[in-house]
């Protein structure tokens, strides 16, 4: 397995991550909002204009950019039972990042059931090639060993195609989790790591953290279309399915899963990576009474 260090990762990824962190959203003449919930919409609507209302993809995605988005896509289930990100969620990001000049969209997932089982039921391999990306299936092989500088997570393994990506995105979806109480942003990053996963199941919130604050993605959309309550993290039943109906986009993880959170009636003190990552300077997970955080209504039809 090659070896490669966390500054020799972050050199590869140096020139688009000051585009997105410095460009756009920093000279646009007017302060942009660090989160944008969506509601009344289909998942596609919610998307696009949760997005387009913290200033476009355009602020994180330029001409040429190659760009990765990470989904949920661990489990071989269908859209409706809540398991997986939304299809149409990741098919509009897609479709966003080709519109603002991305040379090319990959998208992506360790998953826990068989992958070609997992991207086909959960309807996401099918709306991406609609859409103009492309899906990756990840192998251990093509990891690379980095050092991930964790307090938990020393050196991991981590897969290839998500180091060498211009532009990372992260998709995740809403949902309970048997051992973490919720599946949400940071916990997402599980699947974009191979070696053996098991191990970090200890300290699930630590690790998250560590992850989260490896990778950090220039935005993070949580899909809150449909949320499972109940029997996470694979599920299976519709019943224990309830349907927010919301999307969110953030520049800040902290916000969006401290969001995700709230659906399933998890607060602050309820959820402990919400502490680890503020600590590590991810961001605040104050969003429902935060002056930069808004809500918008997506337009159908």
């Amino acid at each position: 397995m090659k070896r490669l260090t966390r500054r020799q990762a972050i050199a590869m990824l140096g020139g688009t991550l000051g585009y997105v962190l410095l460009g756009p959203r920093a000279t646009l003449g007017r302060a942009l909002p660090r989160a944008a919930i969506a509601s009344k919409g289909d998942a596609s609507s919610l998307t696009r204009a949760a997005i387009e209302a913290i200033g476009g993809m355009g602020c994180f995605v330029k001409p040429g950019a190659r760009v990765v988005v990470k989904p949920n896509i661990g489990w071989d289930r269908r859209p409706e039972q809540g398991a997986d990100t939304h299809p149409e969620v990741v098919a509009e990001i897609v479709r966003l990042a080709r519109e603002a000049g991305a040379s090319r969209v990959l998208v992506m997932d360790h998953t826990c059931n068989e992958p070609r089982r997992c991207y086909r039921r959960s309807g996401i391999q099918d709306a991406v090639k609609a859409a103009g990306g492309k899906m990756v299936h990840l192998r251990p092989n093509r990891a690379v060993e980095m050092d991930v500088g964790g307090e938990l997570i020393r050196r991991w393994p981590v897969f290839k195609e998500i180091v060498e990506a211009d532009v990372l995105i992260n998709a995740p979806v809403a949902k309970h989790h048997s051992l973490s109480l919720a599946s949400l942003g940071m916990k997402n990053w599980f699947g974009a790591i191979a070696g053996e996963r098991s191990r970090l199941h200890q300290n699930v919130p630590l690790a998250s953290v560590d992850l989260a604050n490896f990778f950090r993605p220039a935005l993070t959309v949580m899909d809150a279309t449909r949320v499972l309550v109940r029997n996470g993290p694979q599920g299976g039943n519709p019943e224990d399915v309830i349907h927010p109906g919301m999307v969110m986009a953030s520049v800040d993880p902290v916000a969006a899963d401290a969001f995700g959170a709230s659906l399933l009636h998890l607060g602050f003190d309820q959820m402990p990576h919400l502490k680890l990552a503020e600590q590590r300077g991810l961001g605040s997970a104050r969003w429902e009474d935060a002056p930069d955080i808004i809500r918008v209504e997506a337009r159908t039809g």
